[in-house]
């Protein structure tokens, strides 16, 4: 266990390492932060003392260097829109993005696994073949689309939930949040269904594929044949072993939620981390950009190591013949 876990985290360095290298060569190509931050009637001498205070004029590998140093320590440097630290920026934003992706994800738990779990036991019903029209229509439309559809009927036709914001928040702290009041219940509802669409989808599928495969095993026949009752295999039984792979599967969906949820951002104006990158990338921001891609990628590979963990501990056909 031991060893696999240090296995899995040298592996998870070597890609956080070849992430931050990307993201600190790809971002100097996109434009000359300068001229974003400057008017038109900035003088030459005024432009290269900005870029010496910034540090652009250093050699690459040492501001590659510092900016390795300084994202150990969580410090991403100043933001060239903002004028703040992109530390403080993030910090504001993230509760917003993490409120959005777990309701998204518990969205797409809770609907997914009861769905799949009927669509595998009942495959002639036609409640199955609804919930397969609706994966179907889940898969194949694009997020925004389906944002924007939310948005028309609730918003616009029946007028029961807000197309934009996040609603009244609550300050705890470092830590605001919308789930204390009712205007930020409303105010989550369309994006947590957007992005947590496709995630239902998913999983439900991968449920019911599963459910499908199991309940044709010897060991579920043989329970049936005990005489046990259909709830008890079908839940006890069949459904804790088809949880292996989903586990796996909604573990990576879950990083996926956190990074993909720009595009939600965009389409509900909902104050989160993603709708500041699009903004960052229309002002050549480096910093915001190089911290976001860097961040994302620290999600994933934290979530991606958890999963591993969880997959060795679940899973004895792993640990066969290791030490």
């Amino acid at each position: 266990m031991f060893g696999f876990a240090i296995r899995r985290l040298f592996q998870a360095l070597i890609v956080m390492f070849v992430v931050a290298l990307l993201a600190f060569t790809m971002f100097r190509f996109v434009g000359d932060p300068v001229n974003q931050m400057v008017g038109v009637e900035t003088s030459i001498a005024e432009r290269e003392a900005l870029r010496e205070r910034l540090g652009l004029n250093d050699p690459m590998p040492v501001q590659f260097a510092r900016f390795v140093a300084g994202a150990v320590k969580f410090d991403f440097g100043t933001s060239y829109q903002f004028r703040q630290p992109v530390a403080d920026l993030f910090a504001k934003r993230l509760p917003a993005t993490l409120e959005l992706s777990f309701m998204s994800a518990l969205f797409a738990l809770l609907t997914g696994i009861p769905m799949g779990v009927y669509a595998g036991l009942n495959r002639e019903s036609w409640l199955s073949k609804i919930f397969l029209s609706v994966s179907l229509i889940g898969v194949s439309l694009p997020t925004f689309f389906i944002g924007i559809l939310l948005i028309f009927l609730f918003s616009v036709t029946l007028q029961w939930l807000p197309s934009f914001g996040r609603g009244e928040v609550v300050d705890l702290g470092w830590w605001s949040t919308g789930l204390l009041t009712v205007s930020g219940w409303k105010a989550i509802i369309l994006p947590a269904v957007t992005l947590g669409l496709y995630q239902m989808t998913l999983i439900m599928r991968l449920i019911r594929a599963e459910m499908l495969e199991v309940i044709r095993t010897d060991y579920i026949k043989f329970a049936r044949a005990r005489g046990l009752p259909d709830r008890i295999v079908n839940l006890r039984h069949a459904l804790k072993n088809t949880l292996v792979p989903v586990i796996t599967i909604t573990g990576l969906q879950l990083g996926a939620i956190i990074a993909f949820a720009t595009i939600t951002e965009t389409v509900f104006q909902w104050p989160g981390m993603g709708l500041m990158f699009l903004q960052a990338v229309q002002n050549v921001d480096i910093p915001i950009m190089s911290a976001y891609l860097l961040m994302t990628a620290f999600i994933f590979v934290t979530v991606n190591f958890i999963v591993d963990i969880l997959y060795y501990v679940i899973d004895p056909r792993l640990r066969i013949g290791r030490p």
